[in-house]
């Protein structure tokens, strides 16, 4: 297929598409979207930024426009798997851009705001629901929703889905779902244990790849600049005060991590923002906005946290910290170099990330070029590096909490305690952790199993904790349904 207009899609759907420039489907949208119209199963290996999402909106709505009909109460015809809030806003989102001409509902869940507005959304039930399997849990479990008309599932990024916890979660929501349904598996990996959950849910799929497993982007040019921690502020500094570069992703590991770069960036007057799990919805829609519209050129974000991130002309990524996962190394470099643009990914490694590097360049199969200081850079010796830091731990952050601390949150009272790790929400949270050891893969922390929102010991993800209200009105959420969480904003084509 090479024009959309081959797939015979709804005419409303071919409208959309059409106003919106639209004509000739991306590799995994030519694979997948003709079998999805035939009512197939169908599983499909794609890395992000391939236009994954369109890949399945399209064909959903097309069914919908053939098979108009009420939903039940409080009850939904399809239902969307998200792994992270900021995704899950996306995909819902698109869905009413390539359906703005057909006469369907659509809402997105997820977890830290209001349960009860959801439950409205809800009350009369929708045609297409998204959500992230914490939250959707949480609605089942105060009978706010049932999944018993369930005609299509769409469990999207799969992979990440499996590595922050869910596979508990996934476990319960598909039994409540009708065995007669459609099934539609979308990852940019194809580990075991997906292809054990796509065996056990999917009934003689189609397979659809469209890129060998944990490839990189073509049009993205790597390099990589040795340099010891202490230096690696300095080095980033100096080369974001190239006004050439426009627009920037900064990867940290760690929370703590993210904020103290931005700290670091705010000193020489390089204007950041910092989007992670202990941030507030609010602060993550302006920081993002920011970055959207340009008025913020450098946003610095963990691996979890930017799940989902695709904003227009990204020039660069720069990995502040390699990820102690080679495949996190693929998804933050797709930030950029999107939709037929080029893109440089600049990592700094240290002594002891060398080990990281060596298994992103087996896993990607080929060598990153390493790259020397750019001109006019000298490094801090280790020495003065560890003088500034010293420095920074003791410098009051602002309303006088310690660095990392969040305005509110108490000291730790444990021997040892470090800040931001205090008896409150964040108390677990591996991505403060400032050990020597590499944080959890994705610099994620250890689920958080505080009041409320109790995860299963293995899983993996942010410890984000939600606002106090939205805690005590939810009711206990069973083991095993934790929930990534980030937020989320338009891309407005069909590659997603």
């Amino acid at each position: 297929m090479t024009q959309f207009t081959d797939f015979g899609l709804a005419q409303p759907v071919l409208r959309a598409l059409e106003e919106a420039g639209y004509k000739s489907p991306t590799p995994i949208q030519a694979q997948a979207i003709a079998p999805a119209m035939q009512g197939r199963d169908l599983c499909g290996i794609a890395q992000t930024g391939t236009g994954k999402t369109a890949a399945f909106a399209l064909p959903i709505l097309h069914r919908l426009a053939e098979t108009p009909r009420r939903p039940i109460r409080r009850g939904c015809r399809v239902l969307v798997l998200s792994p992270t809030r900021e995704l899950a806003n996306q995909i819902a989102e698109n869905f009413s851009d390539y359906g703005k001409y057909l006469s369907f509902t659509n809402t997105v869940v997820f977890g830290g705001v209001t349960i009860s507005r959801q439950e409205k959304a809800l009350a009369n039930g929708v045609d297409i629901l998204v959500a992230t399997p914490g939250r959707l849990m949480d609605l089942i479990e105060r009978r706010s929703l049932t999944l018993e008309a369930v005609e299509i599932l769409v469990l999207d990024e799969a992979d990440q889905m499996l590595d922050l916890g869910f596979i508990h979660a996934l476990k319960r929501i598909v039994k409540m779902l009708p065995k007669e349904r459609q099934s539609l598996f979308f990852s940019a990996t194809m580990p075991k244990n997906i292809a054990s959950l796509a065996d056990q849910y999917l009934r003689d799929p189609v397979q659809v790849a469209v890129t060998p497993v944990a490839t990189t982007a073509e049009r993205v040019t790597q390099e990589v600049i040795f340099a010891h921690t202490g230096a690696k502020q300095a080095l980033l500094n100096h080369i974001l005060r190239d006004p050439a570069i426009e627009r920037v992703l900064v990867f940290t590991r760690t929370k703590h991590g993210a904020d103290r770069v931005v700290r670091g960036l705010e000193k020489v007057s390089i204007n950041a923002s910092a989007i992670h799990g202990n941030k507030s919805q609010p602060q993550r829609e302006r920081a993002l906005a920011a970055f959207k519209d340009g008025s913020c050129r450098v946003l610095v974000a963990t691996d979890i946290a930017a799940r989902g991130i695709d904003v227009e002309a990204v020039s660069h990524v720069i990995n502040y910290d390699l990820p102690n996962v080679p495949e996190s190394y693929v998804h933050r470099i797709g930030r950029t170099a999107r939709a037929g643009a080029n893109g440089l990914a600049i990592s700094f490694c240290n002594d002891e990330e060398k080990a990281y590097l060596r298994d992103i360049e087996r896993t990607t199969r080929q060598k990153i070029p390493v790259a020397g200081f750019p001109e006019g850079f000298s490094p801090p010796s280790r020495q003065e590096a560890a003088d500034n830091a010293q420095a920074e731990e003791r410098r009051p952050a602002p309303n006088g909490q310690r660095p990392g601390q969040r305005q509110g949150q108490r000291p730790s009272s444990r021997p040892g305690g470090r800040p931001g790790q205090g008896r409150g929400f964040e108390g677990r949270g591996g991505e403060n952790r400032g050990s020597g050891r590499p944080s959890r893969p994705d610099g994620a922390a250890r689920p958080q199993e505080g009041r409320g929102d109790r995860r299963p010991a293995g899983g993996q993800g942010e410890n984000r904790a939600e606002p106090r209200g939205e805690q005590r009105s939810r009711g206990p959420r069973p083991q095993g349904s934790g929930e990534g969480r980030a937020i989320g904003w338009l891309d407005r084509g069909p590659r997603s």
